[in-house]
């Protein structure tokens, strides 16, 4: 019997879906046991966001500052998987407070030694870097990073932003004004992520994932788009400017620091709706000269090797 254990946080269940999706065809085998275990905070991150709860929380996500979490269960802790599945969400560029917390925290450490483990992620459309993160803690971990799976909102740049907002702040997964698409990974990408099943088990039961990547990339697990990249890693360097001021204002919810939150606010509506098309048509002018270096970063960033 193989032993495969979920770990997931998720605000608004879509994550939880997508992973359920996922291990589908594990749960029906006779030969495989799946665990789910829930990561929970203490102080719980409500859904749908309060906007001043959601800005908040810019600077210990960004910054990967731990939170309180609930203790996991004992007899999850006491068995050896043969496989992990991670589950996150990412916030600001980085993975959620929740995720961070746990790939930090001991429990992290004993479940995930030495154990093969394939990452889901659900979110807008920006997760390059913080998938780099993940590897760094996988690797602090000593787990062995194997698969990965990124769906995302496949709808342009700017409609995703209003989209998603009006999810995160009502917690309506709904055509906003009867015009906009539905925020967040379409039903039908979900719905048909149960093919991922397919590779994922038949490794599982070989206890062989050295191709399992590429198996995955065959049924559309990643797409990359390298103008993405490019915003990913320059708001990634603006960010951490921002989070290292905001983060000696005060602890969240002071008031000294609760201006910075705002001014961080406008500055990130500036940048999206002005700076990100500036840096696209940047990104178009150079596109030909940078094409070896576009295609080998691409190609790295669908793997699972860590720089």
């Amino acid at each position: 019997m193989k032993n495969v254990l979920v770990i997931y946080y998720t605000q608004s269940g879509q994550l939880l879906e997508i992973a359920q999706n996922v291990v589908k065809q594990l749960e029906a085998s006779d030969q495989v046991s799946v665990t789910y275990h829930q990561i929970k905070p203490v102080e719980s991150y409500n859904f749908p966001w309060k906007k001043d709860a959601f800005f908040d929380a810019f600077p210990e996500s960004f910054l990967q500052i731990s939170c309180e979490l609930k203790e996991p269960k004992g007899e999850m802790l006491n068995k050896t998987y043969d496989l992990i599945i991670l589950a996150y969400q990412v916030w600001y560029l980085t993975p959620s407070i929740p995720i961070n917390s746990f790939l930090k925290s001991n429990s992290a450490k004993k479940v995930l030694n030495n154990t093969p483990v394939i990452t889901i992620t659900g979110c807008r459309n920006m997760w390059i870097m913080a998938q780099e993160k993940i590897k760094s803690l996988l690797l602090e971990n000593q787990a062995k990073l194997v698969g990965n799976i990124a769906l995302v909102d496949r709808n342009i740049n700017h409609i995703s932003v209003i989209t998603i907002s009006k999810w995160m702040f009502s917690g309506k997964k709904e055509r906003y004004l009867g015009i906009f698409p539905k925020p967040g990974v379409s039903q039908k990408d979900i719905d048909e992520s149960v093919k991922f099943g397919t590779p994922i088990l038949s490794d599982l039961l070989k206890n062989d994932y050295a191709n399992l990547q590429n198996k995955l990339l065959e049924l559309d697990a990643v797409r990359i788009k390298p103008f993405l990249v490019l915003v990913d890693k320059r708001a990634n360097i603006l960010f951490g400017k921002w989070a290292n001021l905001i983060i000696k204002k005060g602890k969240a919810g002071d008031p000294k620091r609760g201006k910075w939150i705002k001014a961080f606010n406008y500055y990130l509506l500036f940048a999206i709706w002005l700076i990100a098309p500036i840096v696209f048509v940047v990104f178009l002018i150079t596109y030909l000269p940078l094409t070896r270096k576009i295609k080998k970063e691409k190609e790295y960033y669908m793997s699972v090797n860590l720089k």
